[in-house]
């Protein structure tokens, strides 16, 4: 069997030559001592790009986002954000297990509109929890990708910035965001006081993350990306794969744009789910009657090559990356409408 179509997540990408040849020429130090120029490089060059003082390299977005935390709550603070957020639902509870901040959802997985905002704030004058920390998602993940619209996240960065409250946003898809609305990445990222990008998902860089913000914060940060075991010594090897992913790979991401949409159009027909026109990368499909769940549908399609996943419980999600080609998705295409158009009747579902 020919090797499967991986579509689980746009994390699943391998490097490519160039970037591979990159990485082997990367000029290191070490990080802990803060004299990698590769990761210096990196910092510098993210930074820039979204408008902010300064930025920290770090392993992963769970643990930029977790950072984030750590610098601005203190124990029995709240942190509001919508209820897909990726640090209410992905991050293992970590923001009360590490930082023992409670998170307050509001709004649904597409965000939340700054009255939901308002009223939960007013709550605090009736012993509620402090709100310390306001947490926004772009794109917004759980939703399948969608960006949240810029003028909503500038109205409620402006009424929180007028209260004290600082905001973090969650970009590990920033970049597709930028490339599906056109809008500059410094307007994007203005809507926050701290900012984490990932490298390795559209991008295609093998591992990391870059947490920006001003001076004081980014310091802030660097301490506890040291207590948290973020020290990667000789770090400008995955660095310089950062840096050639945001010369390379950026304005590409808008071809997986058009292969999902490409990739939701050839399949909206078929009666086991619906299928609506995904926004950037994303293509989330909800289950119909009589199938119970999405693992019903997913289990099939990647016994016959296509790795899927369920994005909820009754949700199919197909991530279209740096993989995969064209050619490559008319493959994905035929596999998915003969197997799915082949299902027989299913079996009730597990009680």
């Amino acid at each position: 069997m020919p090797a499967p179509y991986d579509l689980r997540s746009d994390t699943v990408t391998r490097p490519t030559a160039a970037m591979r040849e990159a990485m082997a020429r990367a000029e290191v130090g070490d990080d802990c001592y803060g004299d990698d120029p590769s990761v210096l490089a990196l910092e510098q060059r993210v930074a820039e790009r979204l408008g902010k003082p300064a930025a920290v390299f770090l392993p992963a977005g769970t643990m930029s986002n977790q950072i984030a935390v750590r610098v601005r709550c203190r124990p029995g603070d709240a942190i509001a954000t919508h209820r897909g957020a990726h640090v209410r639902i992905h991050e293992n509870a970590s923001a009360a297990a590490i930082s023992g901040a409670q998170i307050m959802s509001i709004g649904d997985r597409r965000g939340f509109s700054l009255p939901q905002l308002t009223e939960l704030c007013h709550e605090e004058s009736c012993g509620w929890p402090p709100v310390r920390l306001v947490w926004l998602e772009d794109t917004l993940g759980d939703a399948g990708g969608e960006p949240w619209p810029v003028e909503e996240l500038e109205a409620i960065a402006a009424w929180s910035r007028a209260g004290g409250r600082p905001l973090h946003l969650d970009g590990a898809r920033l970049w597709n965001a930028h490339v599906a609305t056109g809008i500059p990445l410094p307007r994007l990222a203005a809507c926050a006081d701290s900012v984490a990008v990932s490298l390795s998902k559209g991008l295609g860089a093998p591992v990391g993350s870059v947490l920006c913000g001003d001076e004081p914060f980014v310091a802030a940060a660097r301490l506890h990306k040291h207590a948290l075991g973020g020290g990667m010594r000789q770090a400008g090897v995955l660095a310089a794969a950062g840096l050639h992913a945001l010369e390379h790979h950026l304005e590409r991401l808008a071809d997986d744009h058009a292969r999902a949409r490409r990739l939701a159009e050839a399949l909206a027909d078929l009666p086991s789910w619906d299928m609506p026109t995904p926004s950037t990368n994303l293509v989330v499909a909800p289950v119909r009657a009589p199938w119970d769940h999405a693992e019903q549908l997913c289990a099939p399609l990647r016994e016959a090559g296509v790795l899927c996943y369920p994005n909820t419980y009754r949700e199919i999600r197909f991530a279209l990356h740096l993989g995969i080609d064209d050619e490559d998705l008319e493959g994905i295409i035929a596999i998915v409408r003969g197997v799915i158009g082949a299902l027989p009747h299913p079996a009730p579902a597990p009680r």
